[in-house]
């Protein structure tokens, strides 16, 4: 007897119908899965045969032939247990016709029968709402609060492959899981906050630009003056997420299995600080079957690189086009995936290998070449990436002990988050969300400059010898000054702010200089 159950495949953050059908029929007892399956999903025979077993039911000696269909496209993972299990029960007649409602199902079997969660459902519940809209949507209890953010979907919740039976027969409810309602409470910061970080003025000046308008930025200082602080404290003044950029991150978390059990929408921004040893792949992405990197686990947050002279060379010149493209694609011989890549990059570096070129009290043991050579490991293209680069310089005894209290991060806060929403208003339909993310045409239209700072752009074109895109940068940053004063033209006072930002000496030929 031929039996089909419905259900889901995940294509990087996309999902796509499946059907699995189970055939029996006469024959040597064996159980064969095709139709493009991994290892993983080949072993599901044996964990369905166990888990039927151990559930109370008979587990047919006869031939079964399960076939995954479509057969074109890679099936990994055993998401695919419950719905086989439930095929071959369905084809050795012990489930009946079953409901008439259109039924997918999703869940890993454990040997005694119960459901464990599984990596992606909520980008499978979001794409199965497209394309059918209104279907029961089976999955693992603890996988039910993030399937239930698909609220065009009835969303059940099983704990085992016993529950999921007797609901197909009709002799038992599942619990229906229903999206949660009403204003999810503000994030609670517990990292560093501002206040924590004495001095640094014009360094938490910069943040405050950085985090208003999505800047990158880099800071660069000796060791012990407070850059790994000040990066750590970036995601206390950074606004919440909308429900759109909470939903985006949920997404790519629950595709790369990073969701803990029962949790449903991420509301806090993410900030991920891979270690300098990193590979490309684990950046950026990939894998046989390509998976998330970290510049996509950063999205809509923050990508920290402490000791960014430190990573290998590959890996700073990938971070190029993400940069840039605010998306990366990931090329396989299984598949090219693309995901999204719409993070805010924080760098922190040393002047020189020994880290107290130019610092004044400790003196530089480097020689001019091993300086410049130092610096050479974060190429023109890449700086040219990077809107703010400022300087951290060792504080002072008085600045140390001051009786002064710097102010908190949530004043900043709200500076920042009225900035951005000026911002979200100005690029509504466009699908920026920053200043940062505007494309050169938008520049063109918003970045309208007075007289005086159309003269004075003019000079530090020329005088600092900056390309296009440094041009185009320059002007976001200024916007966001802009922005954070409630100005909605940009003077000469904003542009020349933005122009400092820019005007950092770390160039080789500079440096032979001086």
């Amino acid at each position: 007897m031929l039996a089909i159950v419905n259900s889901v495949v995940l294509v990087g953050l996309e999902g796509q119908s499946v059907r699995v059908e189970v055939d029996i029929s006469n024959g040597l007892p064996v159980c064969d899965i095709v139709g493009l399956p991994d290892l993983s999903v080949k072993e599901a025979r044996e964990r369905v045969r166990a888990a039927i077993k151990n559930s109370g039911f008979d587990f047919p000696l006869r031939r079964i032939i399960v076939n995954l269909a479509p057969g074109d496209i890679k099936k990994e993972g055993p998401i695919y247990d419950l719905p086989i299990a439930l095929g071959i029960l369905m084809a050795a007649e012990e489930l009946g016709s079953g409901p008439e409602a259109v039924i997918y199902a999703v869940g890993e079997l454990s040997l005694e029968g119960s459901l464990r969660p599984i990596p992606g459902v909520l980008p499978m519940a979001l794409a199965l709402q497209e394309f059918q809209p209104g279907a029961t949507f089976i999955v693992p209890a603890a996988n039910a609060n993030e399937a239930a953010l698909a609220s065009r979907l009835k969303v059940l919740a099983a704990e085992s492959l016993a529950q999921v039976v007797a609901y197909w027969r009709g002799d038992e409810e599942l619990p229906e899981v229903k999206p949660a309602t009403g204003d999810s409470p503000p994030p609670v910061f517990n990292g560093v906050d501002l206040a924590d970080i004495k001095g640094q003025a014009a360094a938490k000046r910069g943040l405050e630009i950085a985090a208003a308008g999505g800047h990158n930025i880099l800071l660069i200082g000796s060791p012990g003056a407070g850059k790994t602080m000040l990066a750590r404290s970036l995601p206390s003044i950074l606004p919440p997420l909308t429900y759109e950029e909470a939903l985006t991150v949920t997404k790519i978390y629950s595709a790369a299995g990073l969701l803990a059990p029962g949790q449903g929408l991420v509301t806090e921004r993410p900030f991920r600080t891979p270690h300098h040893t990193a590979s490309t792949a684990s950046i950026i992405g990939g894998g046989r079957i390509p998976k998330p990197g970290e510049v996509s686990l950063a999205t809509h947050g923050v990508l920290f690189l402490d000791e960014m002279a430190e990573y290998r060379r590959d890996v700073l010149e990938a971070l190029r086009q993400p940069l840039e493209d605010r998306v990366v694609t990931v090329s396989r011989l299984a598949a090219a995936i693309t995901y999204p890549a719409d993070f805010l990059l924080i760098g922190s570096v040393n002047p020189c290998p020994c880290g107290y070129y130019g610092d004044a009290v400790k003196e530089c043991l480097c020689t001019p070449h091993q300086v410049a050579q130092y610096r050479k490991r974060l190429s023109g293209p890449l700086l040219d990436r990077i809107d703010l680069h400022l300087e951290v310089p060792r504080l002072t005894y008085h600045e140390v002990e001051t009786g002064t209290t710097p102010e908190n991060s949530a004043a900043v806060r709200e500076r920042v988050r009225a900035a951005r929403q000026r911002q979200l208003e100005r690029l509504k339909g466009t699908g920026a969300t920053c200043n940062a993310a505007m494309t050169a045409r938008q520049v063109h239209q918003y970045c309208r400059l007075a007289p005086q700072a159309r003269t004075l752009l003019r000079d530090a074109f020329n005088k600092l010898g900056l390309s296009m895109r440094a041009h185009d940068r320059l002007l976001k940053v200024a916007r966001t000054i802009a922005d954070l004063e409630g100005s909605e033209l940009i003077t000469a006072a904003h542009l020349a702010e933005a122009i400092q930002y820019r005007s950092l000496d770390w160039g080789e030929e500079k440096l032979a200089m001086q």
